[in-house]
């Protein structure tokens, strides 16, 4: 393998950001425009027989990408890691241009939308599942963290101007957000063809079908139950005791527990079961869902507390509030961004574990102290907070992709990276499960009865006060999350026989001050199941531990001689596990010294 010129791997670090960049644009840009988008295709998304769209427009992609990393990231293993990557930029770019073409309106301009989305999703896992293994092949060892660490901050950013743009683009015409991606998507596409090279061991190998087969329908059902389980069932406020709903999580876990089986006893398995042998990849993963699974669903919890109470009772229209949210929480990203590149630089030097466990507990420190504060809070105080939250992100992040990725053997980097990108977008539709439940749950003991006393007060009549009284707490969260106004959607007509003409239920202060205490009490019962996630994740960073005792990466070596490297330390690891230190290196020395 001839060593490619050191320019290199700034080329691939800069095309995997772009591709990076415009995957995280286009996830934020859609949530902000949801609101337009249903105005634009005439859809009213609060309406109970529409939740299901709602739901699959906000996790569709998400729930695809998971599904595919693992097979796209074993297919560039096989056939290429550029190959796939291209064509992700390819089929990305063409789905944006579908997506913005739509005619329909009503429930078949949702299911248009929703079936580009995951189309969408598809080329979005050929990217998440390969553009890791491209830059583990490009960097070196002991530039890797630095590497991964920019990457991680396009991430973050693309999150952030997915908000900014849409905030700006939506209400001007919803089909623009879809466009955004567009430009990013051809440019990408031809300088990937252009000028990145496969650089990685290609190993060939047959495909795993049945494994593919059990995997992807298992955790697609699995996926399906939990998003369908936050989602009213008969007189229920959650599909908990949903039949079809246990049905699918059962059949779900089952279909996995039989993938596994087969995992064992397949010559060429899609989840390469072998990998968890090396501790650092093991706990190093674990870590990382844990950590995905505490932040994912909260910071929806976050925005809802923005827009649903402090924004408008700051003098913020419940229209203006998802922008307004999004630039609110620019102090989560700030921090990411400050810390995210310097753990990646200092953790090549110093060794990842100090800030991996660091940053776990960090981040569990300022989700504990954000129980402390009351619903109408000091921005500065919560500022400062969500600062420290993403500071504690951005020291975790870095350190522990390239632990992991530095503990996968070369020929195997794009599974390796598959599964963990598989268990990092799982984690986050578990996560909007886990905290809407928690959320909802919250608010059923007490919104209800304090929404019905209210409105009554108010003027509503009985009769219609009993009926909104007794809608799914689901609706109120969706309601304040893309920025309606609940009581004037809820409401309607009546508010017109009102004695005000209802102008004090569509107030500012209204809706925030009925719904700051049932939500508080739920918020904090997510906040702990977050610091416990974290807690558990820095633990489980702790156990990653070195590959080897006194390794040190080598500040030049080629690219061949690196990979070969990284093959031999996963190897030795495995072999830790098992086989005393001095008893091993004696085995070592001695197959050095045999001739041949």
């Amino acid at each position: 393998m001839s060593e490619p010129p050191s320019s290199y791997k700034w080329i691939a670090l800069s095309n995997t950001t772009l591709g990076v960049l415009m995957v995280m644009i286009n996830q934020s840009i859609v949530l902000i425009a949801l609101p337009d988008v249903f105005r634009g295709i005439h859809l009213n998304p609060l309406d109970p027989g529409n939740t299901g769209y709602l739901l699959w427009m906000m996790m569709g992609f998400m729930v695809v990408t998971a599904v595919l990393v693992v097979t796209f990231g074993r297919l560039g293993d096989m056939f290429g890691r550029v190959r796939m990557y291209n064509m992700g930029f390819a089929v990305f770019s063409v789905c944006s241009i579908l997506l913005s073409v739509t005619w329909l309106e009503g429930s078949a301009g949702a299911l248009w939308l929703i079936g580009w989305r995951i189309v969408q999703g598809i080329g979005g896992a050929l990217l998440f599942a390969n553009s890791t293994a491209i830059l583990t092949d490009a960097f070196p060892s002991h530039q890797r963290g630095t590497a991964l660490g920019i990457n991680s901050i396009a991430g973050i950013t693309g999150a952030f101007l997915g908000l900014v743009i849409g905030g700006v683009l939506a209400p001007v015409s919803w089909k623009a957000i879809f466009l955004v991606s567009v430009p990013f998507g051809v440019f990408g596409t031809i300088w990937a063809f252009v000028k990145l090279r496969d650089n990685g061991v290609r190993r060939p190998a047959r495909m795993d079908w049945w494994g593919n087969a059990t995997f992807a329908v298992g955790l697609i059902v699995l996926l399906v139950g939990i998003t369908y389980g936050i989602q009213p069932y008969g007189t229920s406020v959650m599909g908990w005791t949903n039949p079809w709903v246990i049905a699918a999580l059962a059949g779900g876990v089952a279909l996995l527990a039989l993938f596994a089986w087969i995992e064992t006893r397949v010559a060429e398995p899609l989840f390469r079961l072998s990998l968890f042998r090396s501790r650092a990849f093991l706990a190093g993963n674990i870590a990382s869902l844990l950590t995905a699974l505490g932040r994912g669903g909260l910071q929806f919890m976050l925005i809802i507390w923005l827009q649903g109470i402090w924004l408008p009772l700051h003098g913020y229209s419940f229209e203006e509030t998802p922008l307004w949210a999004g630039i609110y929480m620019i102090p989560l990203t700030i921090g990411f961004l400050l810390s995210a590149p310097v753990s990646g630089w200092l953790s090549d030097r110093f060794g990842p574990r100090n800030f991996t466990v660091g940053g776990a507990i960090i981040t569990a420190a300022s989700f504990f102290a954000l129980m402390a504060l009351p619903t109408d809070f000091n921005y500065g105080v919560f500022a400062l907070l969500i600062l420290i939250n993403g500071v504690g992100s951005g020291l975790f992040a870095s350190p522990n992709r390239a632990e992991i990725m530095n503990s996968v053997p070369a020929e195997s980097r794009g599974v390796g990276a598959g599964m963990t990108a598989t268990f990092q977008n799982s984690s986050m539709v578990l996560s909007i499960g886990v905290f809407f439940s928690l959320m909802v749950a919250g608010l059923s003991h007490s919104l209800p009865a304090a929404m019905h006393d209210e409105l009554v007060r108010q003027g509503v009549p009985d009769a219609t006060a009993q009926g909104i009284a007794h809608l799914p707490p689901i609706a109120v969260l969706f309601a304040a999350f893309l920025g309606y106004n609940p009581f004037r959607e809820l409401l309607g007509g009546v508010l017109g026989r009102l004695p005000d003409g209802g102008s004090r239920l569509t107030s500012k202060e209204f809706f925030p001050h009925l719904i700051a205490g049932p939500f508080h009490q739920g918020l904090v019962i997510a906040f702990w199941f977050a610091v416990a996630a974290c807690l558990v994740a820095a633990v489980a960073s702790v156990l990653t531990g070195p590959l080897r005792r006194g390794h040190r990466a080598a500040p030049h070596e080629s690219l061949g001689s690196e990979l070969a490297a990284v093959a031999g330390e996963a190897g030795i690891a495995v072999n830790e596990l098992v086989v005393p230190d001095e008893d091993f290196d004696a085995r070592r020395a001695g197959a050095d010294n045999t001739p041949g």
